[in-house]
């Protein structure tokens, strides 16, 4: 095994150039991606009030359900009305998250055309 050079000292100019651009374009990519995060975020905090506030009015019907059988209709709906919810809200997180990553990426897509 030869010891006779350094791990990078063989970089061509050009690559140590591309290496440099890199670095000074991280700072924007950290940037982007939290710009985008925050997005993210506020669409999380927005769900979950609203599922709090679906909860609280599920058990506020709860609580004034007349019979057992008024009771399983409410919490049937409930289930029902929440599966949908989360499924639309799972989707349009996911799409928060991709969006958050691609604005996130783009100076190094950039750099690779």
């Amino acid at each position: 095994m030869a010891k006779d050079k350094q791990p990078f000292e063989d970089l061509s100019e050009p690559a140590a150039q591309a290496g440099e651009h890199n670095m000074e374009k991280a700072p924007g990519a950290m940037d982007n991606y939290f710009r985008g995060g925050n997005n993210l975020i506020e669409k999380m905090k927005t769900y979950t009030e609203k599922n709090i506030s679906a909860y609280a009015q599920f058990v506020g019907k709860l609580g004034q359900a007349k019979n057992f059988q008024e009771a399983f209709l409410i919490q049937t709906e409930f289930m029902q009305t929440q599966l949908n919810s989360l499924t639309e809200q799972a989707r349009s997180l996911g799409d928060a998250y991709n969006k958050a990553a691609t604005d996130a990426t783009k100076p190094f897509r950039m750099m690779s055309t």
